[in-house]
């Protein structure tokens, strides 16, 4: 799939192995006005991503709490396959915290897979009425 393309080898073999939370291709509506994806629409599909282990790990409702690092690599455009990479890297009394890794792919006939964000964020689990509660033992 990706070894027409050095650069992206290393991140192809990596991607195939993976499952992504989230795959997105940003809209024209998307754009910020130097004509690149709006960094809070990537932001935005981030924290989505990063939810779904989130909530899975708690079984329950998260909010997101802290955004504890958010990296910007590189430009996303109109048109790139985004994929969204969450994994659960800690677990608190009431907290998850989760690392995302986005990548896109470009140019189908020569395909590029780029790595363009990453972030980590802290979500609490929340019960029905929306107070803090216990994470679950696994």
């Amino acid at each position: 799939m990706c070894d027409k393309n050095q650069a992206a080898a290393p991140h192809c073999e990596a991607l195939s192995r993976r499952q992504p939370a989230l795959r997105m291709v940003p809209l024209p509506a998307d754009l910020n006005p130097a004509g690149d994806v709006f960094g809070g629409w990537i932001m935005s599909m981030v924290d989505i991503a990063g939810s779904i282990p989130a909530r899975r790990r708690a079984r329950s409702r998260v909010a997101t709490v802290a955004v504890n690092s958010f990296v910007f690599r590189q430009p996303v455009y109109v048109g790139d396959l985004v994929s969204f990479y969450a994994e659960v890297v800690a677990v608190g009394r009431t907290s998850i915290t989760v690392d995302v890794e986005v990548f896109v792919e470009r140019d189908p006939e020569d395909l590029v897979a780029l790595k363009v964000t990453e972030a980590k964020l802290t979500y609490v689990a929340l019960d029905r009425h929306g107070d803090k509660r216990a994470v679950p033992d696994e």
